[in-house]
């Protein structure tokens, strides 16, 4: 239950605008330098805006006109909006990869909610990493808050056929190097999938994160499908704005909606989507902050009785704008409303069982029934085994029915520069029923665990028409891609797993039915070969700053790559003592 407050205290913004002192005239002449009057602010609810809008990010080069409308709303349910920048963590640009930067981004977004004087926050996010790193720092404030996303693209189009990126970029990356397309059509493809503001429209990282905090209770009902360039999310970004103030008068805190019922929730959200491999570490990180532990069995637990019922690539055939026009994310948990835990509060006010309640669909192709799924069990399984003691993910909706169970000997790559080098290299060793296997990418050895597990096809293996072949890393993968891939493989090469010890022409054994994942080499000789590797426990590379602090604290994938000092949360308290601000200050 959300807290009741008593009549003896007041918003914390007054702390900073409601003092007849110093250091309030100070607070109140920063506003009224900006042209504002003391009535616009005074004694009225602050909603921060925290805005992850960026030129360097493209998913979120439309926050900004968007946070305008978000503000429209504060300033119509009474409240009074505070604009402010946070990291922006862009996919394509941000070096060594954005995963680094999460937990950065989320300390930025944590302690600029606390520091500032605002009563409740909008959080404008959009790109893979911008989400889970706000909602992390979000959760360990525990301030009112609330989620608006950018929205996904509009559909691609090329040559008239329907694109999502970066799902069709990646396909039709394999038929150039494959030589059955050109290097014209491939650089004429590229204008034509990125179109419109938003984030991917596939159901990739993006779209899988805002659907998982519109299941959460985070965002409003609707919020993950509307596409970035429709009228409508300008409406929902003014809805937002003004929910954000019905969350700061009624003492909402995220702690009070983000309960392990919740996640619960969100998993199966994940599972029935066929969402991103990654949405399972930034869950677990996510659920770290609010105080809850998530054990990577729980996926694999409740993906036994959660079909796969969201027909998106890059498992199925449609993309996100098809889903808005469905229905969108309500309709999806109203056709799965058997499983979820519909009593969860949400940031309506309401449960979400009242919120999905009457939710149409509009398209059962689209949205299937749970008696006619596109998968039985959902879209991702977690995979142990002598190879992966600590874990391993496989999408297996967007993988090869084939290769569910495949035994291949392996062709070792140490880590992503020596795969680069030579994979493309006729005279190597390989043939389409071994398994690919690449060391050194993940939290620490990658470092930031890189998107580089959609490891390539050798380009002799393409042009013979081979497009799937099994795939192993301790790498992530974008949630664009698909294939046979097995990923976050736990521990870590770097850090001395099992995976540091394959060597060429050792046998694998992937079992998906089983959820194993094993080296085939007898119990001596993994220890021999363990016992063998030298460990660093830092990457080399970092001797200071926050690369430094990043390989001394990062924590495995089964742990969601957090920062060990900062699982769990330190709630910023919502209200004041009014004693101590009466003097002179006019409450309204």
């Amino acid at each position: 239950m959300a807290t009741d407050h008593k009549n003896d205290k007041i918003l914390r913004s007054s702390e900073w605008f409601g003092t007849r002192d110093l250091e309030g005239f100070l607070h109140r002449a920063g506003l009224k330098n900006q042209g504002w009057s003391e009535e616009s602010f005074s004694g009225k609810p602050v909603i921060g805006i925290a805005n992850s809008w960026s030129e360097a990010t493209h998913c979120n080069a439309h926050l900004r006109g968007l946070a305008e409308h978000v503000k429209r709303g504060v300033f119509a349910a009474g409240g009074f909006p505070i604009e402010f920048p946070t990291i922006s963590l862009g996919e394509f640009f941000l070096s060594p990869t954005s995963m680094f930067c999460r937990n950065l981004m989320s300390m930025d977004v944590e302690e600029m909610i606390r520091g500032l004087p605002i009563d409740g926050v909008v959080l404008l996010s959009g790109c893979d990493k911008t989400t889970p790193a706000m909602m992390m720092g979000a959760a360990s404030a525990d301030l009112p808050a609330i989620v608006l996303t950018g929205g996904p693209q509009l559909k691609g189009n090329w040559k008239g056929e329907e694109l999502g990126s970066c799902t069709d970029c990646r396909r039709y990356w394999s038929e150039l190097r494959a030589g059955t397309i050109t290097q014209d059509d491939y650089d004429s493809m590229e204008a034509a999938i990125y179109r419109s503001p938003g984030h991917c429209m596939v159901m990739g990282t993006a779209s899988t994160m805002g659907s998982i905090v519109e299941t959460l209770g985070m965002s409003l009902p609707g919020g993950a499908a509307v596409p970035g360039a429709d009228s409508r999310r300008k409406i929902l970004a003014e809805n937002t704005g003004r929910t954000a103030v019905d969350l700061v008068n009624k003492g909402v805190r995220p702690s009070d909606i983000l309960t392990r019922e919740a996640f619960d929730n969100a998993i199966r959200m994940l599972l029935a989507a066929g969402g991103s491999t990654n949405a399972i570490i930034h869950l677990t990180a996510i659920a770290g902050r609010a105080g809850i532990k998530i054990d990577l069995q729980r996926f694999n637990d409740l993906s036994e009785t959660t079909p796969v019922i969201v027909n998106l690539k890059p498992g199925g055939k449609y993309l996100m704008e098809d889903l808005f026009y469905a229905g969108g994310v309500e309709s999806v948990l109203n056709k799965m409303s058997a499983l979820l835990n519909k009593n969860c509060l949400t940031v309506t006010g309401k449960t979400l069982g009242e919120n999905i309640a009457g939710a149409e669909c509009h398209n059962d192709d689209v949205i299937m029934s749970p008696e006619n799924p596109l998968s039985i069990e959902g879209g991702l399984t977690v995979l142990k085994g002598s190879l992966a003691p600590d874990g391993a993910v496989i999408k297996h909706i967007a993988a090869s029915p084939e290769l569910m169970k495949h035994t291949g000997r392996a062709v070792v790559f140490e880590n992503p520069i020596d795969l680069k080098n030579r994979i493309d290299d006729p005279n190597l060793d390989v043939d389409k029923d071994d398994i690919l296997v690449m060391k050194g990418a993940g939290p620490v050895g990658g470092p930031g665990m890189p998107e580089a597990g959609f490891l390539p096809i050798p380009k002799k293996l393409l042009e013979r028409g081979v497009r799937d072949m099994v795939r192993i890393s301790d790498a992530r993968m974008s949630g664009t891609a698909f294939g046979t891939i097995v990923l976050h493989v736990s521990p870590e090469s770097h850090i001395g797993g099992p995976l540091s010890v394959v060597q060429d022409g050792d046998t694998i054994t992937l079992d998906v039915e089983s959820k194993r994942l094993d080296l085939n080499i007898d119990d001596s000789e993994l220890r021999r070969r363990l016992a063998a590797v030298p460990v660093t426990a830092e990457f080399a590379g970092f001797t200071r700053g926050y690369g430094k602090m990043y390989a001394q604290h990062i924590t495995q994938a089964q742990d969601g790559c957090d920062f060990d000092f900062l699982v769990g949360n330190t709630p910023v308290e919502t209200h004041v003592e009014k004693s101590s601000h009466e003097a002179g200050f006019n409450t309204g």
